[in-house]
C-alpha cells in the first residue's frame, strides 16, 4: 500500500499529464461527436434515398469494427493518401467518428419520441420545417437523450485508452513509462485503473443527479 501511494506522489506529474490528455480527447470525442451525429441522424431521416444510405452506411461501418483498428486506419492507412496527422488529431479524429455513429442512432430515437402532434401543431402556426425542427423537436429530443450523452461521455473516457497504442500520452502510456522506469508492471496500472474509476464513478453520479432533476422539472 506504501509502495502504491509513494508512486502516485512521485509520479504525479506524468498521472496528471495522463489525466489532462484523457480528459481532453473525450471532450474533444463527446463534443465534435454530439455535433456530427446531430448531422448523421438528420441524414438518416432525409427524404433523399441517398442521404440515407450515406448515413446508414457511416453508422453500420463505425459500429461494426472495432475502433482501434478505426485508429490505425486514420493514423496509419491515410498517410498513404497523402492525409497525415499527429498521434493526438488522429485519436481526436476515431473518437469523433466513432461516438458519432452511437450519438447519431440516440439522437435519431430522441427525435422519433416526440409527439408528432405537436410537429403538426407548430406548422399549422406557420412554422416552416426548419423552425420547427430547430425550436419544437431538437430541444425535447436533446433533452429526452442527455442522459444517453453522459453515458458516451463515460464510455469515451475509458475507450480513450486505446490512443495509448499510436503514442499519445494518455494514463495508459503514462503508466507503461513509469513502468519502464521503476520495473514494477502492477502499481502503475492499479493507480490508473482508480483514476478511471473515480472518474466515471463521479461522472455516473452527477449523471444520475441530472436525470432526477429532468424528471422532477418533467412532472411539474
Amino acid at each position: 500500500m506504501a509502495t502504491f501511494f509513494n508512486m502516485a506522489y512521485d509520479y504525479r506529474d506524468l498521472f496528471l499529464t495522463g489525466l489532462q490528455y484523457t480528459l481532453l480527447l473525450a471532450v474533444i470525442g463527446v463534443l465534435c461527436g454530439f455535433i456530427l451525429g446531430v448531422v448523421v441522424a438528420l441524414m438518416r431521416m432525409s427524404s433523399l434515398a441517398v442521404l440515407r444510405w450515406i448515413a446508414t452506411a457511416w453508422v453500420e461501418f463505425l459500429r461494426g469494427t472495432p475502433m482501434l483498428v478505426q485508429l490505425f486506419l486514420i493514423h496509419y492507412g491515410l498517410p498513404a493518401i497523402g492525409l497525415e496527422f499527429s498521434p493526438i488529431q488522429s485519436g481526436a479524429i476515431t473518437l469523433t467518428i466513432n461516438s458519432s455513429a452511437y450519438l447519431a442512432e440516440i439522437f435519431r430515437a430522441g427525435i422519433q419520441g416526440v409527439d408528432r402532434g405537436q410537429t403538426e401543431a407548430s406548422r399549422s402556426l406557420g412554422m416552416t420545417q426548419a423552425m420547427t425542427l430547430r425550436y419544437i423537436v431538437l430541444p425535447q429530443a436533446f433533452k429526452s437523450v442527455l442522459p444517453a450523452i453522459g453515458n458516451e461521455f463515460i464510455t469515451i473516457i475509458k475507450e480513450s485508452s486505446i490512443v495509448a497504442m499510436i503514442g499519445v500520452t494518455d494514463l495508459l502510456l503514462q503508466a507503461r513509462t513509469i513502468t519502464s522506469i521503476t520495473y514494477d508492471g502492477l502499481t502503475p496500472l492499479l493507480i490508473i485503473a482508480l483514476m478511471y474509476f473515480v472518474l466515471t464513478f463521479a461522472l455516473s453520479k452527477l449523471l444520475g443527479l441530472l436525470e432526477r432533476r429532468l424528471s422532477a422539472s418533467d412532472h411539474r
